[in-house]
C-alpha cells in the first residue's frame, strides 16, 4: 500500500461512515466495528461487500466491541484486544487465508513467518477463552447492558442532555451532550460523588480539546466541550445503576452552567 493516498471517510450526524467514501481504485478499507466513543455500530458488513466490489482488501478493528456484538463474516483481516475482553495484555490479528503480511520483526519461522520471536501460548490461550466465553453469553448479557445504558440515557434526557450516536450501538455505551455545561466540570462532579465518567473516549483521558469524533459528528465546538459518556459492565448491578442516576440527578441538578 505503499504510496497510495489515504483518505478518511466522512460520518454522518450520528457517527455512521459515509459507504461513498469507497471507490474504484480503493487498495485498502480498516473500519471499526464499533465507535468507542458514541458506541455507532458501522454497517460492517455493507463496508466489506462494497470494498471486496471495489477490489480492496478489509481490515476491521474489532477491539470495540466482541464482547457485546458479533463481527460480521468476510473481512480479509479482524484485530481484536484482549485487555477489552479480560484476557490481559495483547491481542490477536485474524488473517483470511490467502491474504500476504510482510513482517515488521524479522528473524525466525515463529508465527507462520508472520513475526519473530517464540509464540505467547499463555496469551493466546487467555484470548482463546475470552472470546469462547463472550459468544456463549453475549446475548444475556448484551440484553442486561442494554436495559442499565436506557436508564441512564433516559435519566440524562430529563437532565437536559442529547443522546449522541446511532440507534444501532453497543448495549453498554450511554454517550450524550450539555450546551450549557462543560464535560470536565461535569466529571470533577461526578467523580467526587462516587460516578466514574469520561468525556469522549476512554483514550483521551486527560485531554480538555474537543471530541474530534462529535466535531466530525457536525456538533458545535459549545456541544462538544459538553459531552458525557458513561459505560456499564459484566459486573455492573442494578443497584450501581440506580446509585448512578440518583447521584446525576443530584450533581447536574445543582451543577453550575458553563459560564
Amino acid at each position: 500500500m505503499s504510496g497510495r493516498p489515504v483518505v478518511i471517510a466522512g460520518v454522518d450526524s450520528s457517527a455512521t461512515v459515509d459507504l461513498d467514501a469507497i471507490t474504484p481504485g480503493t487498495a485498502f478499507v480498516s473500519i471499526g466495528l464499533a465507535n468507542n466513543e458514541v458506541g455507532t455500530l458501522q454497517p460492517v458488513a455493507a463496508v466489506i461487500e462494497r470494498a471486496h466490489e471495489v477490489g480492496a482488501l478489509v481490515h476491521v478493528d474489532a477491539c470495540a466491541g466482541p464482547r457485546w456484538v458479533a463481527i460480521p463474516d468476510g473481512a480479509d483481516l479482524v484485530s481484536i484486544s484482549g485487555h477489552k475482553l479480560g484476557a490481559g495484555r495483547g491481542g490477536a490479528l485474524l488473517v483470511r487465508d490467502g491474504v500476504r503480511i510482510d513482517p515488521l520483526l524479522f528473524g525466525g519461522p515463529q508465527e507462520w513467518g508472520r513475526r519473530a520471536g517464540r509464540e505467547d501460548v499463555g496469551a493466546a490461550t487467555a484470548m482463546a477463552t475470552a472470546l469462547s466465553v463472550c459468544a456463549a453469553v453475549r446475548e444475556s448479557r448484551s440484553e442486561n447492558a442494554r436495559r442499565q445504558r436506557d436508564a441512564l440515557l433516559s435519566a440524562l434526557q430529563e437532565l437536559g442532555a442529547t443522546v449522541t450516536g446511532a440507534q444501532a450501538r453497543t448495549p453498554n455505551l450511554a454517550s450524550c451532550t450539555f450546551e450549557d455545561r462543560r464535560g470536565e466540570d461535569m466529571l470533577l462532579a461526578l467523580d467526587l460523588a462516587g460516578v466514574a465518567a469520561s468525556s469522549g473516549s476512554a483514550c483521551a483521558s486527560g485531554s480538555l480539546d474537543p471530541s474530534h469524533v462529535l466535531l466530525a459528528m457536525g456538533l458545535s465546538l459549545e456541544q462538544a466541550l459538553g459531552s458525557l459518556r458513561l459505560s456499564t459492565g459484566y459486573a455492573t448491578t442494578e443497584e450501581s445503576i440506580s446509585r448512578a442516576i440518583a447521584i446525576l440527578r443530584s450533581v447536574l441538578t445543582r451543577a453550575p452552567a458553563r459560564a
